[in-house]
């Protein structure tokens, strides 16, 4: 389609791409109702923060989510950096209000690896003087 834009977010290991059209508000996830994959309305309205802070209806967009990877928190912030993105390749002029909320910006920190000999990343075994 030609009036489709695409926006790819990341977040520790969950991976999320938007598809944004125009159209009623319908929203899905993974073929799934977006309350039914989001049921808490606090990661709905995470989600669609980025529309709220450009001032626009959630029912000018439809959404199409692929999101795979990562825990609910990790989806989540995935998506919501993904809407970002793609609601700048749709309009240049949103990129400004969005990166100083800190929509565009992509959380790099991941999960450090367990290490060899210990108990976890960092964890070290109790220490006995006797």
């Amino acid at each position: 389609m030609e009036h489709e834009k695409i926006g790819i977010g990341r977040r520790k290991t969950a991976v999320a791409s938007v598809r944004l059209r125009p159209g009623t508000g319908k929203v899905s996830v993974n073929g799934r109702e977006f309350d039914r994959y989001f049921p808490s309305e606090l990661h709905r309205d995470t989600i669609l923060s980025p529309l709220k802070t450009c001032q626009i209806s959630p029912e000018k967009y439809d959404m199409i989510i692929r999101v795979k990877g990562g825990g609910i928190e990790g989806q989540m912030i995935a998506t919501r950096l993904g809407l970002a993105r793609a609601l700048v390749t749709e309009d240049d002029t949103r990129k400004h209000d969005l990166k100083v909320v800190g929509f565009l910006t992509r959380d790099s920190r991941k999960r450090e690896r367990k290490k060899y000999g210990r108990a976890g990343a960092r964890k070290r075994f109790q220490f006995s003087k006797r």
